[in-house]
């Protein structure tokens, strides 16, 4: 058995997801549910499995017990191997107690000795909160072949958007020669996704000097990336087409769950070619009474259906009532609606029960998602509604 491996991934599961609330709360964000039965955290673990990477480290902190509980052993995506596989990384236990993790360079330097272990030629850093299917392995035999220290994976998007990434500019060969972390005036649109690839001994060389920088922010946009480029360092742009989506607010959470829907998706969850692979739960057929009617809406395992579901996301183990009408919204795990009730362009928390007679939420075209916690007590008959669009 080889004690090398050619490449490892590093997947980065630690932080707290605030602009997500409340369905971060108590979830870590990695580990919400997405399109009817996955978690965010299954895209990129699957995107490793497809691009033959059988070892990965996850590291976690923030809420951790609900994605440490779903990751298990990583059988579920292939990934419960005697020799690499999954492995979750909690912040490491120093002799006077746990270091939490200070930012996304901190966390890979505490991990350090996790790379080591399997003396990789190479590190691919991911985010476990993006919704995309890449194939890694395409990028590393670009990485490989520009001989790169440091290889960004990047997407073209819209100059109205670009001040909310960190930017590249490139040369004609994609060699980057500068880099803006949201620029107010962005110099071009290709977008950093949070993706990249390094060769160990310089990932190792710059963590370790970023650590002894006490006036560094321990980020690689912020400070291992620029430091890279000021040494005159081979870094490169892989620029990717395909769909990626960052998960990060309710409003992306919510647009990209409705990407999924509809007579002609925007992205094909059920693709043979690049499977998504995630830890079944519940396994029951759902069932449909004779009064319920789904239209362009995709539904989990377990539910009970009796009421009218169109241009939505139904988790797993969900009972819809008759009477009881959703439209344009995502009902999370173990909810109940009951009769009568009427949900529209809103999110329903996990463990969240609608009375009857209640209306949600209301024209996508005049009012922000309205979004119900399970901490929130509803009576019947009654009206919620989030602000009106401005």
């Amino acid at each position: 058995m080889s004690s090398k491996k050619k490449c490892i991934a590093m997947l980065l599961a630690g932080g707290q997801g605030s602009r997500l609330s409340p369905l971060t709360k108590k979830v870590a964000k990695p580990a919400v549910q997405f399109g009817s039965r996955y978690r965010i955290i299954d895209f990129s673990l699957s995107n490793c499995v497809n691009s033959n990477i059988d070892t990965v480290g996850v590291l976690t902190q923030y809420q951790p017990l609900e994605l440490n509980d779903y990751l298990g052993t990583g059988e579920p995506w292939g990934l419960n191997l005697r020799f690499g596989g999954l492995h979750v990384l909690p912040p490491y236990q120093a002799e006077t107690g746990a270091d939490w993790f200070k930012g996304t360079a901190n966390a890979i330097y505490q991990n350090l000795a996790f790379i080591e272990r399997y003396d990789p030629e190479h590190v691919l850093i991911l985010s476990g909160d993006h919704i995309y299917k890449m194939d890694y392995s395409i990028m590393l035999d670009e990485h490989i072949a520009n001989d790169a220290d440091l290889t960004v994976a990047v997407i073209d998007v819209d100059i109205s958007e670009a001040s909310r990434f960190g930017i590249m500019n490139t040369d004609d060969k994609g060699r980057i020669l500068e880099f803006e972390e949201k620029p107010a005036h962005p110099k071009s649109t290709t977008a950093s996704m949070g993706v990249y690839i390094f060769k160990t001994s310089a990932l190792k060389e710059y963590l370790i000097r970023d650590e002894a920088d006490p006036e560094s922010k321990n980020d690689f946009g912020k400070n291992i990336i620029p430091a890279m480029l000021a040494d005159n360092r081979r870094v490169f742009a892989y620029l990717f087409a395909g769909y990626w989506r960052d998960v990060g607010t309710i409003g992306s959470y919510w647009q990209t769950n409705m990407d999924i829907t509809g007579d002609n998706p925007e992205f094909v969850l059920n693709d043979p070619s690049w499977r998504i692979y995630y830890r079944h739960i519940h396994n029951r057929p759902t069932y449909f009474g004779t009064t319920g009617k789904v239209h362009r809406s995709i539904c989990g395992a377990s539910n009970s259906i009796y009421g009218t579901v169109e241009d939505s996301i139904v988790n797993d183990n969900v009972l819809i009532e008759e009477g009881a009408v959703v439209k344009d919204s995502i009902i999370l795990s173990d909810c109940i609606i009951r009769k009568g009730a009427k949900i529209q362009y809103a999110i329903l928390d996990a463990k969240v029960e609608i009375p009857a007679g209640c209306k949600i939420g209301g024209d996508k075209d005049k009012y922000e998602i309205t979004v119900i916690s399970n901490e929130d007590k509803l009576s019947a008959g009654q009206t919620v509604k989030a602000a009106a669009k401005k």
